[in-house]
């Protein structure tokens, strides 16, 4: 068999899978996956770099498909080249326990880089490898990191708010070794896409700073395809946008060209009618030995290169622990000997510690890279006296993302999915309504990224109530995977950076604006990362236990002192972590807030969940005002007289 015509049998071969698969499963999306099979095959056959019997190399190129729900494209050209899919996984498409899920999800099934469906984030995801690739390669040299990210995307892609911050920012640092491959098949669930867009994708990533080539109807011509794609890939100092006229559905005489293509399963008839235009026997899931054969060949070509590239890291001398810490994801032997403390008495907001803390921490975790949506300095996340990165300087650890949160949270999602990289990004607390979807995505595929959320309550002042969080604590704690710590002072804050650090998946540092008092017995103390531990004990049993968090954990000892003073004894909690709490045992959890005493909550801001582990809280339930942040405390009942009023009702 000629070279061409076993690559039309396995493009067939695909687009068989891509109507069987849904229409086993009742469920799925087969338009998009049958257009774009030839241009699969020329990028897992012809294009990429990778070896599937090693879907970890360092070195390998990036495949990301932003379109999510095309899935089962993606599954079938992991199937065939050999990540270690079966053919029951891909009969098992979208069913419970099957790699072949309804979405590519990372962690779930080997050779997905990023988990996508979401629309616009695998977009802004492959933005955050090319720049972690950037970044590799300017510190360790082109030997070890050299190597593309492709993407491919959609309209909806495209038409969602985060492709436009994600392509800005690529566009502006240059970021060549980005290809992006936008799939203009002009068709959305509701109709075709005019019934919503007329942007002119084209001019408007030229305007971002891409290079853009418009390829046309060049969809079943493999030859074309990747010549188009070595076109994009040579280019220098810029990304690349590959835009290409598909047909959805193709060659589906039915469907062709339709919504119904987008969503739906085709129905025997019409799966058997198609299969004969291509001709192929009308059997479901059929796949000859000759294309499985031709596939793992390709899957494998690259097996000299990736073999070559771990010699060459073994023998490796030049800084050897600075790139085993940055690809194992830690930090340099002896690290934690670098976290700062403070002196009880002592007065620091836990922004500013958090900058001492990330300062300290920099030289000797080198992966550490990342900043600020616009407000670097005000949210701790500035390197001092660092360079940043830009397109002519790659060797920068301080990225400036400028005012987009949204993208700022998937470019590190990308970063981290790429390794290599401990990304770390601020904005004010309230703003992470911005970064929810990558926030959850992180998450979900348990990314090691770090977030610096500050400004965390009413004591941001007279900035108002549209920058005072209220219910975010409760929302983001609500998370499943993702773990929230508001620390008590700086001492707390440097613990909280160590265990984002050592513990790996998403934190969430949540710091103050406004300077707290260093407290007693919190330096050095390791029990933060239990999420709770006894900060003021008593003598006797405790008559009521205080349970704090943040700048809320002093006014607990404030009310403790005055307490006392009327022979009532209270402990005192701290609670930094909800999620590292809930993961200690029973007898831990007893251990610190007692059996039988009443429980007094205070945090500032709202209530909501405070019933799992309190009788009382004192919060607020309502938006905050425009006003000098110690009158806002005490004008919202952040008191001792207002907590002290709660404890009298419990203990009656």
């Amino acid at each position: 068999m000629t070279e061409s015509r076993i690559e039309a049998r396995t493009v067939d071969v695909v687009r068989g899978f891509s109507m069987d698969a849904p229409q086993k499963a009742n469920s799925g999306h087969s338009g998009t996956a049958m257009a774009l099979a030839p241009l699969a095959y020329a990028l897992f056959a012809r294009v990429m770099r990778y070896d599937a019997s090693c879907p970890e190399w360092p070195n390998r190129d990036r495949f990301v498909l932003s379109c999510g729900h095309a899935s089962i494209l993606e599954y079938s050209m992991l199937y065939l080249t050999g990540f270690g899919l079966t053919l029951d996984d891909i009969k098992n498409f979208r069913q419970f326990g099957s790699p072949a899920a309804g979405h590519p999800e990372r962690g779930h099934t080997p050779g997905i880089e990023v988990t996508t469906g979401p629309l616009g984030q695998g977009l802004a995801n492959a933005v955050g490898m090319a720049l972690a690739e950037h970044a590799l390669r300017a510190q360790f040299g082109p030997q070890l990191f050299d190597h593309h990210t492709f993407v491919l995307c959609g309209d909806g892609d495209l038409e969602e708010g985060i492709s436009h911050e994600a392509a800005s920012l690529a566009g502006h640092l240059g970021l060549d070794k980005l290809v992006a491959i936008y799939d203009d098949n002009h068709i959305s669930i509701d109709g075709p896409t005019e019934l919503a867009l007329s942007d002119d994708a084209a001019e408007r990533f030229r305007a971002y700073g891409w290079h853009v080539e418009n390829v046309g109807e060049i969809g079943e011509e493999i030859d074309a395809l990747e010549a188009a794609v070595h076109r994009a890939k040579a280019i220098d100092g810029k990304p690349s946008l590959i835009v290409l006229r598909s047909h959805i559905g193709f060659p589906s005489a039915k469907f062709t060209d339709t919504a119904h293509a987008h969503g739906n399963p085709f129905g025997a008839e019409e799966i058997t009618a198609t299969k004969a235009l291509m001709g192929m026997p009308d059997e479901a899931f059929w796949c000859p030995e000759d294309v499985l054969e031709h596939m793992r060949a390709a899957g494998t070509r690259h097996r000299p290169e990736r073999e070559a590239w771990y010699s060459m890291y073994e023998n490796w001398t030049e800084n050897k622990p600075v790139l085993d810490a940055v690809l194992e994801g830690r930090g340099l032997d002896g690290w934690k000997d670098a976290l700062p403390t403070w002196e009880p008495g002592e007065s620091v907001a836990t922004r500013a510690a958090g900058k001492k803390v990330l300062n300290a921490l920099a030289p000797v975790v080198p992966g550490l890279m990342g900043g600020g949506a616009d407000l670097t300095g005000n949210c701790g996340v500035e390197l001092d006296g660092a360079v940043p990165f830009s397109r002519l300087n790659r060797d920068g650890r301080q990225i400036h993302f400028g005012i987009r949160e949204h993208a700022m949270g998937s470019v590190m999602n990308g970063m981290a999915a790429h390794g290599g990289i401990i990304p770390f990004g601020g904005t004010f607390f309230v703003f992470a309504d911005y970064m929810r979807p990558p926030v959850r995505l992180a998450a979900l595929s348990d990314l090691h990224v770090i977030y610096s959320w500050t400004h965390d309550s009413i004591g941001v002042g007279e900035d108002g109530p549209t920058h005072q969080p209220i219910e975010h604590l409760a929302s983001l704690r609500a998370m499943p995977k993702l773990r929230v710590i508001r620390p008590a002072d700086a001492n707390e804050t440097a613990q909280a950076w160590r265990i984002a650090i050592e513990m790996g998946g998403p934190t969430a540092l949540v710091l103050s604006r406004q300077n707290l008092p260093v407290l007693e017995n919190t330096a050095g103390n390791t029990d933060v990362e239990r999420g709770a531990y006894i900060l003021r004990s008593t003598k006797a049993d405790p008559d009521v236990v205080l349970i704090g968090t943040g700048s809320e954990v002093s006014l607990c000892i404030a009310t403790a002192d005055q307490l006392a003073t009327e022979g009532i004894h209270a402990r005192v909690v701290s609670m930094p972590c909800w999620e590292l709490f809930m993961d200690q045992d029973d007898d831990y959890q007893r251990a610190i807030l007692g059996e039988g005493f009443p429980r007094v909550s205070v945090e500032a801001g709202s209530t909501f969940g405070w019933a799992l582990w309190a009788d009382a809280c004192v919060g607020i339930d309502h938006y905050g005002a425009s006003a000098p942040a110690s009158e806002l405390m005490e004008l919202f009942g952040m008191t001792v007289e207002n907590v002290i009023e709660h404890v009298r009702i419990v203990l009656n």
